[in-house]
């Protein structure tokens, strides 16, 4: 029989009380707390509280408090990713960025489902899916990535958009749900 943990990688639904899903938060819970905790005037403290926090960084990385999620190691960023103030990331799943990725304030990005049924939140199941962000992409203000979504290169998603499904390369999204806008060039 597998573990919580085994179907929450395999992308299952999964029980999200466990005591193993339960002690991964708590530890990026207090991991946020001290980062948020700590003076915004301290850059090198900041970054390498992060660094603790996060799976893997590139170089020149940026993240201002408040900071929230659900794990930590499943974040993996590049090299120069800036985030504004107040980004929360339930990576119960891996969420992967790319080079040269700014976020805007108030954003959030999800991982993570619950059931459409009642019985199902009931049992308090939830699902996992990875969220994939490429290179040069800027994530405007109150922006949601959902669950499984798959954003490409060169892509600019507008405040307020919520993506819910794939992003081709080169493109500017915007709205709820997030439509392509136009194409945008390479440089």
């Amino acid at each position: 029989m597998k573990s919580e943990l085994e179907k929450l990688n395999n992308g299952d639904w999964y029980y999200f009380l466990d005591s193993a899903v339960v002690a991964r938060k708590a530890r990026a819970a207090q991991l946020c707390q001290d980062f948020n905790a700590l003076p915004a005037t301290d850059a090198a403290a900041q970054t390498a509280k992060i660094r603790d926090l996060f799976g893997t960084a590139g170089t020149r990385l940026s993240v201002q408090a408040h900071f929230h999620c659900d794990y930590g190691k499943n974040i993996h960023v590049g090299d120069d990713f800036l985030s504004n103030y107040n980004l929360t990331i339930l990576d119960i799943a891996p969420v992967t960025m790319g080079n040269h990725v700014m976020i805007g304030p108030n954003v959030g990005i999800y991982t993570v489902n619950h059931p459409m049924t009642a019985s199902g939140r009931r049992e308090y199941k939830a699902k996992a899916l990875p969220i994939t962000i490429g290179n040069d992409v800027w994530l405007g203000g109150n922006v949601v990535i959902l669950p499984g979504v798959t954003i490409g290169n060169n892509v600019v998603v507008a405040a307020g958009a919520v993506v819910n499904s794939d992003v081709p390369d080169n493109t500017l999204m915007a709205g709820v749900p997030a439509k392509p806008i136009k194409s945008l060039s390479e440089f």
